[in-house]
This record gives C-alpha cells, structure tokens and sequence, in this order.
C-alpha cells in the first residue's frame, strides 16, 4: 500500500482527485474516493525557461494550495499518478509517494 500525497492549487484539486479516483485509488475496504486535504501556502519563483500556470519566470509566487492524500495499492499507485501530472495545471507538479504497511489488528 502506498500514501500517494500532492499539492495543488485549490480550483484544481477536484479534477485531479476525479482523475485520480477513476484508476481506483482511494478505496478502503467498501469505501471509495477516500482523501485527506489540508489548506495551506505553497510558493515558488519560475526560473527561465519555465512556462508557469500561475505567477511570472523570476518572481516569487504565494499560492493557495491543498495537500491531498490519497491511499493506492501496488495495483493504482502508478495510474494514479500518471492521472494526476495529466490533469495538474502546473508544469512541474509537486508529490510524495510513500510506502505504507497498514495492518488490522483485531
């Protein structure tokens, strides 16, 4: 299982998270299109060459942005990310994908 995290901007995050969903990702058990979102700041400064969505190569930019996480198996963890750079507005998305050993103890 893995912990599959990105960041987006907030207008953004429900396309990505359906693209993301449809390679099933984010099922536990009988629940599906299950996340975790936290609001927050992300910023960056496009070097030249970049071709920025938001904000201008050389400035700072300060942007209103969503950590999501979503749980993927060993099945999704590749689609979902293939998923998420197609539907992610900026052109060098940030993410984490983490290894995560989830057992039931009963």
């Amino acid at each position: 299982m893995y912990k599959f995290i990105f960041y987006a901007p907030e207008n953004a995050c429900e396309k990505i998270k359906k693209s993301v969903f449809e390679t099933g990702a984010g099922t536990i058990g009988k629940y599906e299109q299950c996340a975790f979102e936290i609001s927050g700041i992300g910023q960056f400064k496009p070097a030249l060459g970049a071709a920025p969505a938001i904000g201008e190569v050389g400035t700072l930019e300060k942007v209103q942005e969503r950590r999501v996480e979503i749980l993927c198996t060993e099945k999704n963890i590749r689609p979902a990310l293939k998923a998420m750079l197609e539907s992610h507005p900026y052109e060098e998305p940030a993410y984490e994908i983490i290894a995560v050993e989830n057992h039931r103890f009963i």
